[in-house]
């Protein structure tokens, strides 16, 4: 394991000038259903209405000359897309984001006007994956990996340092895991400063890759339904760091069911007239179906993203 605190520190004194230290807000509606002190982190007002700026621009801002020079290039359509973007844009640094060619046209519309090149291949994301990585190879540019990079995984622990600058006194904090980036981080750094602090892990059953993963002591591969937490939906990379820190980090892990999840971002809404996305939904959720154990405890649920279209909203409200 990477030494969290210093990684993360690092972290912030590279991207402190570029992130949004976001609020952490209480929530009297969710304390009042559980009996505990809840708070939440909203990086859902985020630049690029996600946390995976923190990871963009920490590991853009870790890059030499040189390598800034050759530039970057990953692939997503998604927010860490939208994060690439930006951060490729404030820092002057060239790159591509590669994308299946039957990607939503806003998804594009998205990344190019936060300055990103878009590349299309293929016909769904791990070609686009594939490709990417072709091009680091054949090129020279760094590829930027969603989640399998420490850089990434400490960027998104500079949230982890902002969460206990404002709030000492936590027992726990429930975060969604897709690829395990964002507890890796978050769960990395704040049981550095304290670690009677439980991370509580929380995935769609719909998507829970990590989840199974971890039950059965060895990464897998399997396919997903469809789900509103699309942030975290898919697969976990083979090999990926991400798999030996959630099972040191995450002390409980959970799934929840659409309705769960559902029910999460409307409480995001209409109890905090805050906009989430499902992967937010979903650390709600997953709060709720074990709130009894919580009364008289302080916790944190991460609200990790804004990103929801109209559609889904819809059907959700």
């Amino acid at each position: 394991m990477i030494d969290f605190k210093s990684k993360v520190e690092q972290a912030i004194q590279r991207s402190s000038s570029y992130i949004r230290h976001t609020p952490l807000e209480h929530s009297p509606y969710l304390s009042a259903l559980s009996g505990a002190n809840v708070y939440l982190k909203l990086d859902n007002i985020q630049k690029t209405g996600s946390f995976k700026f923190r990871g963009a621009i920490s590991k853009i801002t870790s890059l030499s000359i040189e390598e800034k020079n050759r530039g970057v290039v990953t692939a997503s359509t998604g927010n860490h897309g939208a994060a690439c973007s930006l951060a490729m844009s404030l820092l002057g640094v060239k790159g591509k984001i590669v994308v299946p060619e039957n990607v939503h046209k806003n998804k594009v519309e998205n990344i190019l006007n936060l300055g990103g090149e878009v590349e299309y291949y293929g016909d769904d994301c791990i070609h686009a994956e594939e490709k990417a990585q072709e091009i680091s190879r054949t090129t020279g540019a760094t590829y930027i990996s969603p989640y399998n990079d420490q850089e990434i995984v400490c960027g998104q622990g500079t949230m982890g340092w902002e969460i206990w600058k404002d709030q000492k006194d936590i027992d726990a904090v429930f975060v969604s895991v897709g690829g395990g980036g964002l507890i890796s981080g978050v769960g990395g750094y704040l049981k550095s400063v304290d670690s009677d602090i439980k991370m509580y892990g929380v995935s769609p059953k719909n998507s829970c890759v990590m989840y199974e993963s971890l039950k059965k002591g060895k990464q897998l591969e399997l396919s997903s339904k469809p789900t509103l937490s699309d942030g975290t939906a898919g697969g976990v990379e083979i090999g990926s760091i991400t798999f030996d820190m959630c099972n040191e980090i995450i002390d409980d892990f959970s799934t929840v069911s659409e309705d769960d999840i559902a029910n999460g971002v409307k409480i995001g809404i209409e109890k905090h007239h805050q906009l989430i996305e499902g992967a937010a939904g979903t650390a709600i959720a997953g709060f709720i179906n074990k709130k009894e154990m919580f009364d008289g405890k302080t916790v944190i649920l991460i609200m990790c993203g804004g990103n929801i279209s109209s559609a889904v909203l819809k059907s959700i409200l």
